[in-house]
């Protein structure tokens, strides 16, 4: 028996191999997508990825000035109009500066009237003196020294008038640090996305995550990435499409806006491995027509933009043209 053992396994372990092999070499079919994506719906056309901002592009709100934020005029998805408070930097610290400041002012204020009522009586004193060096009761060291007086009251009621000037520019300065502090809407538009609360702190300069994202929203925009290699077939007049992600009855027209003249990397990547990664995108910028629609900023949109089978060099479209010839028959 024992002699027969070690074939008898020799042979299983074939088996098991052979079985192991077979059962991972088949092909395993690809998982349906979960939606359907949007059919071209052109018969030449260009394919380029889109996502949906707004027409002013997403604009990414900050402060200039640092501090803990003591209220919040906005939220998520209000309309606003140019010029409206969107919130407001802590000033108690403006504020008594402002008032430190005013008083200085009206200090200064007040000096100029002393220096001008002393300027006045000695602008009296000193005709009083010329009057009675003319007379020859007083000498003419006596004149001058009034002369003099009156020079240096002139000097002083002129500094007193600057510091006046220095004080209402100080009190200007602290008036526009306190409206700083309130950062306002640039123009009409919506509140996307809101980041900031009362009691928070909002440092000053550029944030990885922008403290309110703003912009106008009426119509939307669809930034599409067209690559590199397809840039030189789209042209502005072609007609463009658009499908939502997600539900492909969902479409819309475009309408051309601008070319972004600068070529720019590519940062979404499918992960196909045929893909390559220096990649070059010719950002196209399409305005949504038809302002009923379920879409919001920040979705992704397939679109297609259609093209003429060939282009001439001053740009239009030219259909390839047959050779037909004519056999005659003698």
């Amino acid at each position: 028996m024992r002699k027969y053992l070690l074939p008898v396994l020799s042979v299983l372990g074939i088996g098991f191999a052979i079985l192991t092999v077979v059962s991972g070499s088949k092909s395993i079919p690809p998982s349906p997508p979960v939606v359907d994506p949007g059919a071209p719906p052109f018969q030449t056309s260009v394919a380029g990825a889109g996502i949906v901002e707004a027409n002013t592009e997403n604009i990414a709100m900050g402060t200039l000035v640092a501090g803990v934020v003591s209220e919040v005029y906005v939220m998520a998805g209000s309309d606003v109009r140019s010029g409206e408070p969107l919130f407001k930097i802590d000033d108690r610290d403006l504020q008594a500066q402002l008032a430190i400041r005013r008083t200085a002012l009206r200090v200064a204020r007040a000096n100029v009237k002393v220096e001008k009522a002393q300027l006045d009586d000695l602008k009296n004193q000193l005709a009083r003196a010329e009057i009675l060096s003319r007379k020859q009761v007083i000498s003419v060291d006596e004149l001058d020294r009034h002369r003099y007086a009156v020079e240096t009251a002139t000097a002083r009621l002129t500094y007193a008038r600057a510091e006046v000037a220095l004080a209402q520019a100080q009190v200007k300065e602290t008036e526009i640090d306190l409206d700083r502090v309130i950062i306002r809407a640039p123009r009409d538009g919506k509140v996307l996305q809101l980041k900031i609360h009362a009691g928070e702190f909002a440092p000053a300069g550029i944030t990885q995550t922008p403290l309110i994202l703003f912009g106008n929203t009426k119509p939307l925009n669809v930034r599409v990435d067209v690559d590199e290699n397809d840039a030189w077939r789209v042209h502005p007049a072609s007609p463009a499409f658009a499908f939502l992600r997600g539900n492909r009855r969902i479409k819309a027209p475009l309408k051309f806006v601008r070319f972004e003249p600068y070529v720019v990397p590519k940062k979404s990547l499918t992960g196909d491995s045929t893909e390559r990664v220096d990649t070059r995108v010719l950002q196209v910028l399409y305005s949504i027509e038809g302002g009923n629609l379920p879409i919001f900023t920040g979705q992704q949109m397939d679109v297609f933009i259609e093209t003429p089978d060939l282009i001439t060099p001053h740009g239009t479209s030219q259909q390839p043209k047959e050779d037909k010839t004519r056999e005659t028959r003698s």
